[in-house]
């Protein structure tokens, strides 16, 4: 966890809405100098922030709406700095940023600004504007890679739901899907199915598209590190691109244990006294890269008798499930070193061990 240190003469806190914000601001002994509700309109903010440009910093809770306020401030040249929202959660016991019985937006602007003010502020990643909207449309493509993946998985339910043989078919391709309109006798079930298939030529369709369009607009973000990532077996160029964009610089990361923290393919112990209370902090950090870094494992495994060997190791002392995890750890630190000394994979050096 990262905190912001940086001393100022004013403190903005920001409690960020879609069409409204709560504005406090602080000076350096933590008087308010300002406290108001405005429209999310950027002149009424410049408004506001005028008088104190060059000696104030602004901070916002990661949410939703952040890009602009963003940008508002690099064009006015103010700092601007996010904060990580769970763990602004977690400073005040769970009870959200106020810490109180109380809760408004007028309180919640207050405490973001004392935060900042006090050195607590905890630090978000600030993602450069100009990666933005392809890591987001990457993550709008996910969703609906998902979301096809449970419609394929529902006709195996399907058929075992109601004890019909099972079908090796690959919904991937038109001939499979186009089986499946007229297999079943219950026309309210042949009906369903039919929707399903529907929505799966749709997404299938569609995604050849999108694909194409993101590999196309993404050419000159990361050229050396996107031909250095796709060296690994089993990371091709959605992947690749996929794991690029959502980390952004890898410079940000001064440990390859903070970037698999970051990447969530460790999990932290929550201890007591000496007791241990399983897991915590499971949503903390990318999942996305956890997500991405689980499919190379399993591409990885693909045609490849070595990988396999090393993956039935690992099941001597775990079960599949954790050595798939640990496999996947395994590639995450191996990308870090990877991107971060700009060499490309070496499969000797990646099994040993």
């Amino acid at each position: 966890m990262k905190f912001y240190t940086t001393f100022h003469q004013y403190y903005c806190g920001i409690d960020l809405h879609a069409r409204l914000l709560y504005v406090c601001i602080l000076n350096e002994r933590g008087e308010k100098v300002l406290h108001q509700k405005i429209n999310a309109d950027p002149k009424q903010l410049h408004r506001l922030l005028k008088p104190y440009i060059g000696q104030i910093v602004v901070g916002v809770e990661c949410m939703h709406c952040w890009y602009w306020v963003s940008d508002f401030c690099r064009d006015i040249k103010v700092e601007f700095i996010l904060g990580h929202a769970l763990y602004m959660k977690a400073i005040h016991g769970g009870k959200a940023i106020h810490g109180g019985k109380a809760k408004n937006d007028k309180i919640d602007s207050y405490k973001i600004a004392s935060l900042m003010r006090g050195g607590n502020f905890p630090l978000a990643y600030n993602y450069p504007k100009e990666y933005r909207a392809t890591r987001d449309f990457l993550r709008r493509r996910t969703h609906f890679m998902r979301h096809g993946a449970s419609l394929k998985a529902h006709v195996v339910n399907t058929d075992s739901q109601y004890n019909l043989p099972a079908q090796s078919l690959n919904l991937k391709n038109v001939s499979a899907r186009e089986s499946l309109r007229h297999h079943y006798d219950d026309p309210v079930i042949q009906r369903m199915i039919t929707f399903e298939m529907n929505i799966l030529d749709c997404y299938i369709r569609e995604l050849k598209h999108v694909e194409s369009f993101i590999e196309k607009e993404a050419r000159g973000d990361f050229p050396v590190l996107s031909n250095i990532i796709r060296t690994f077996p089993g990371i091709g160029q959605i992947i690749g691109l996929t794991i690029l964009y959502e980390i952004g610089d890898i410079g940000r990361f001064t440990s390859v244990q903070k970037f698999a923290s970051y990447s969530r393919l460790v999990k932290c112990k929550a201890e007591s006294a000496g007791k241990v209370y399983g897991t915590s902090g499971n949503k903390i950090g990318n999942g996305y890269l956890k997500w991405a870094f689980g499919e190379a494992a399993v591409l990885y495994l693909r045609n490849n008798d070595k990988a396999k060997r090393y993956l039935a190791k690992l099941q001597k002392r775990m079960n599949k499930a954790k050595a798939l995890s640990a496999l996947a750890h395994k590639i995450g630190r191996c990308v870090y070193f990877m991107l971060r000394d700009k060499k490309v994979f070496d499969k000797d050096k990646f099994l040993k061990g």
